[in-house]
């Protein structure tokens, strides 16, 4: 089962006449900052589409022209949607692989047991499931030692020449700007070598591959040699690449970015999604490079972005400033400054509120809830045990406090996130205590022993047995209960789901199914909420928010023409990553400084998040500082535009769920 629900939170974003670009100067327009050929597309599952189907032209035209198509792939998580889909294209006849000779465009050095192997990952996610004759894959000598290897990086050089050249360099951009392991500061002119990995590739290859062994350096082709392809496709998903990709395709080339020298390349092209692509021009700041068909969400857009520039809160700006910055077009709609700066100014301070809920009895025009039905029966889903209180801790408790019958449900078992000498502290502890309370008994002892087996003969890459996962499961468990209850949650109000989908064992999840849905959408039809909190942060590096929020999407619309449903409202928050954009935000909850304390305890409950909690990349704060950091940046952003100084904000965008 797949669902696209959680693209639509983003679609309003685009120009509208991004949509039907027929008008060749208008597209040129629109992307006249771009120095790169771009596109960009509403879903990952698009961008794979289009991609997929550019490789089966590419092979079907060499093919048919030289009698071969000569391919140097990367093996990227990016791309693997992209492979997915083109295996599909094997399948169904669309392509054909027998002509095609593929080069591994990149390895680790040295390969070792256990160790992370490009190769491996390449046959695991295409080569094995396509009929490709196994003398047609070539990849780097495992066996090189390091004073051979410029022997060997010559002879991969010749081999490829001896091939005919590359038709086709198909990898990622990666977070660093890098292309294949071409780290930051890479020249142009690099060709096939050992380099050295960064410490960010080196984190994010633990990650992705589920080791710790992973090797200081690697072989890679050269900026050089990726240069030297017929046609370079190359792609990013998601909001952490946004900043990068703008720096590869907007800014000048330079050796920061590698994958910026793909502007030199007259046949490279860069495929995003909607997210990847929200930091380039044409999506963020549309007014610079065309006539905008203004609405509401761009208008407060286009107007953060003139203070910032200015230096000036919103009821400061001048007719002056509009025509200095480009944006004379809302002058001519609006008639002066004044005007248009008094209904943003307007606009921002109606989502500002201290009733999440609704507040009773009240006027609710200009409020973002509604005051009626109080109390209201609110479901908070919460990807991981500790996202509910990291993303939404403030407005969590002023919910409970304001008598809100506030249910709590947590989507996955958070297992994989516990290590195991967090575990072992716990286990350890009831091994002492096991026999004085009578737990002693043989079949505890077989776990236990069980236990300690398992941690000590785990190998880098090894699945935790299910006892082990079990253990680390109740204990996230414990940490949230303890947090509700220091919130005030009834305990029969909390939820632990547990959806499939997460139940892997590995950082690799499984796709999201109609059990996952079914279980979110029973909690649902018993609860029968007033009002829904679910996760809107798309820029989680491991997918697993998104498909918690695609699980609730689903569910959502599947029940979207009940009655009860119909009453419902649907508020996103964003996780650790980042806060809604300003011109997004609906629903502005300010936090006091005691209640920013209050929700700094509330993540402090979760203990075995605190000091190893992985995914955190490079930055080195914990989580509860990162929703302290970011709450108080929305504040200040508030302030800045000359509304009410707050010690901190949580921030909500509304879902509408799409009906007939």
């Amino acid at each position: 089962m797949k669902t696209n629900l959680s693209s639509q939170i983003k679609l309003d974003r685009i120009p509208r006449r991004y949509y039907d670009p027929q008008d060749e100067i208008e597209l040129a327009a629109l992307t006249r900052d771009e120095k790169i050929y771009t596109r960009i597309f509403e879903t990952v599952e698009e961008g794979s589409d289009y991609l997929a189907a550019q490789i089966a032209r590419i092979i079907e035209l060499n093919v048919a022209t030289k009698g071969k198509c000569v391919m140097a792939l990367g093996a990227g998580v990016s791309t693997h949607s992209a492979y997915s889909t083109l295996i599909r294209l094997h399948k169904e006849g669309k392509v054909n692989f027998r002509d095609v000779i593929v080069y591994n465009l990149a390895e680790f050095f040295p390969l070792v047991e256990g160790g992370p192997c490009t190769l491996n990952r390449l046959k695991e996610v295409l080569l094995d499931h396509i009929e490709i004759r196994s003398e047609n894959i070539r990849t780097f000598d495992p066996d090189v030692t390091k004073e051979d290897m410029f022997q060997c990086c010559k002879a991969y050089e010749k081999a490829i020449e001896a091939d005919g050249g590359l038709d086709l360099v198909v990898c990622e951009v990666g977070a660093t700007g890098s292309l294949a392991f071409n780290e930051p500061g890479t020249p142009e002119t690099s060709l096939c070598r050992l380099v050295l990995l960064g410490n960010e590739t080196r984190h994010n290859v633990a990650s992705d591959y589920k080791c710790d062994n992973v090797p200081t350096t690697a072989i890679t082709l050269g900026i050089a040699n990726i240069l030297s392809a017929e046609r370079v496709l190359t792609m990013a998903w998601g909001e952490s690449r946004a900043q990068i990709i703008e720096k590869t395709v907007e800014e000048p080339a330079n050796a920061n970015v590698p994958a910026s020298f793909l502007q030199a390349h007259a046949h490279a092209k860069v495929v995003v999604d909607l997210s990847a692509a929200e930091d380039l021009t044409r999506i963020s700041q549309p007014w610079k490079v065309t006539s905008c068909e203004w609405n509401d969400k761009l208008i407060r857009r286009a107007i953060v972005w003139l203070c910032q520039m200015t230096g000036k809160p919103i009821l400061k700006l001048t007719d002056k400033d509009y025509n200095d910055w480009g944006l004379g077009e809302l002058l001519a709609l609006f008639g002066s400054a004044y005007n248009v700066n008094i209904k943003i100014f307007n606009d921002l301070q109606h989502t500002i509120t201290g009733w999440p809920g609704g507040k009773p009895n009240a006027d609710d025009t200009y409020r973002p809830e509604r005051a009626n039905p109080y109390p209201k029966r609110v479901i908070i889903f919460s990807p991981h045990p500790d996202d509910d209180v990291i993303s939404m801790g403030g407005t969590f408790k002023r919910l409970v406090d304001q008598k809100h019958d506030v249910h709590v449900a947590y989507q996955t078992s958070g297992n994989i996130a516990v290590g195991d000498e967090d575990m072992m502290r716990y286990f350890l502890m009831m091994d002492k205590i096991a026999p004085e309370f009578g737990f002693g008994d043989a079949g505890y002892k077989e776990l236990s022993q069980k236990v300690h087996d398992a941690v000590k003969n785990k190998k880098s890459g090894d699945v935790d047995v299910p006892e082990v996962r079990e253990i680390k499961t109740m204990i996230r468990q414990a940490e949230a209960t303890i947090a509700c209850n220091y919130i005030g949650v009834k305990p029969e109000n909390i939820h632990f789901l547990r959806l499939p989908f997460y139940e892997t064992g590995t950082i690799k999840k499984g796709e999201l199914g109609e059990r996952d849905v079914n279980i979110v959408k029973k909690l649902l039809e018993d609860v029968k909420p007033h009002q829904i909190f679910v996760a809107g942060d798309l820029a989680d590096p491991h997918g697993t928010h998104k498909v918690c929020t695609d699980a609730v999407l689903a569910a959502v619309d599947e029940l979207k023409d009940e009655p009860w449903m119909r009453d419902c409202r649907i508020w996103m928050y964003r996780g650790a990553w980042a806060e809604w954009e300003i011109d997004h935000i609906e629903m502005a909850v300010p936090i006091s400084p005691e209640e920013l304390r209050f929700k700094r305890n509330s993540i402090l409950k979760h203990q075995s998040q605190m000091e190893n909690a992985p995914f955190l990349g490079d930055d080195d704060r914990l989580f509860w500082q990162r929703a302290e950091d970011r709450n108080r940046g929305t504040a200040q952003l508030y302030e800045g535009l000359g509304l009410a100084s707050y010690e901190a904000i949580e921030a909500f965008v509304e879902y509408h769920p799409i009906r007939d």
